[in-house]
């Protein structure tokens, strides 16, 4: 017989196979981890691919041209993300999100969201699905993706000068585009919209100003997102992270801001509100202000790993039980263990350990997985 060959992009990240329960409990909608925190956000990574090179992602030095990315034999296929989605939404899951890499790069996305926007919760409620892009193909995709049932998207954009923007994407794509996918995205009624900044010192703070101008009173929230150490690529150093509290500070004079309560428990982003009603910012505290306690989101990779962290280092391989043939009970009873046995608190932890050591800890740096491979 011949011998079977694994793809080396499929032994990137360690992963086992979950155990199957002896008794297959049926799912309540109430699962929670050892830490008290329920599943109610799962983020779905449709590819490992992206058309831009941002340095805090996907730097070109390391995804160069040779770089080898799954094949497409490894990636869930859309009726098996849909079979998972499924085995979540009995568990508790209320909202989906398609990331990437670049989720408009996957051929055919529409069909997917048309076949998660089937699903309904446990008391037949309608999903929340949205979808987290770069904003490079959003022109061309919305009215396509909202008819599909999608309902809100999120553009990644880290300024708004243009050089600024080429600069960062490090393929010299233009900023006026990706602004013409927003509105692309708001007339196909994708809204409201959210634009995420990831905010580096040195490198793109200049622009916080300018881009709270340009998205005041526009209906958009705009959020500001600490430069977070994700993966093991990007180079991360504490001293390129700008807090969200010196944000709020260049905001305030020019803006004063009041804060809002969060809208629902497990929400990452802090709200606040201009005072003369011309909308709403968000604040990602990622790396000053942990929130691990409230956090309520799993992460399936491409090829079907499970990921309880965006810091995790190990994931546990769904696509395994997939296609070795395990039923839809077994899959949830799977799953049922993973969740409950959950402890992650990764941010937490580095906030006390550098806090305590002067410095951040980057002892598993080399183990973590990468925001291109698992969605941010």
């Amino acid at each position: 017989m011949g011998e079977t060959v694994i793809p080396l992009a499929d032994l990137r990240y360690v992963a086992q196979v979950p155990a199957i329960p002896e008794q297959l409990a049926p799912a309540t909608g109430l699962l929670a981890d050892r830490l008290g925190r329920p599943l109610r956000d799962l983020r779905i990574s449709v590819t490992d691919r992206c058309n831009f090179r941002c340095s805090y992602c996907m730097p070109k030095e390391v995804f160069d041209r040779d770089y080898v990315f799954l094949p497409s034999s490894s990636l869930l296929s859309f009726e098996e993300i849909t079979r998972l989605a499924r085995v979540f939404v009995a568990h508790g899951v209320r909202k989906i999100r398609l990331t990437g890499g670049e989720p408009l790069l996957r051929r055919g996305l529409e069909s997917l969201v048309e076949m998660l926007a089937d699903i309904r919760s446990a008391d037949g409620e309608e999903l929340d699905i949205t979808l987290t892009t770069n904003g490079s193909l959003l022109a061309r995709k919305a009215r396509a993706l909202a008819a599909a049932g999608l309902k809100r998207v999120t553009v990644s954009l880290d300024a708004l000068d243009d050089a600024v923007f080429r600069r960062m994407n490090d393929v010299d794509f233009p900023v006026g585009d990706v602004l013409a996918g927003i509105d692309a995205a708001l007339e196909a009624g994708l809204g409201p919209v959210k634009v995420n900044m990831v905010v580096k010192r040195g490198t793109n703070d200049h622009e916080i100003l300018p881009m709270a101008r340009h998205f005041r009173g526009s209906g958009l929230v705009l959020r500001f997102i600490e430069y977070m150490d994700v993966g093991a690529t990007n180079g991360w150093r504490m001293d390129e992270v700008l807090p969200s509290a010196q944000v709020l500070e260049r905001l305030q004079p020019h803006w004063p801001l009041r804060p809002l309560e969060a809208t629902t428990i497990g929400e990452t982003a802090e709200r606040w509100a201009y005072e003369d009603g011309a909308g709403e910012i968000g604040l990602i505290s990622s790396v000053t202000q942990a929130f691990c306690r409230d956090c309520n989101r799993a992460r399936l990779s491409t090829e079907g790993k499970l990921f309880l962290c965006l810091f995790a280092h190990q994931g546990y391989d769904l696509r395994a039980l997939l296609r070795s043939g395990r039923t839809d009970d077994e899959i949830t009873a799977a799953l049922a263990g993973i969740w409950s046995d959950r402890q992650d608190r990764y941010s937490e932890l580095r906030s006390a350990e550098s806090a305590s050591a002067g410095g951040s800890d980057t002892s598993t740096v080399a183990r973590r997985v990468e925001m291109h491979y698992i969605g941010g």
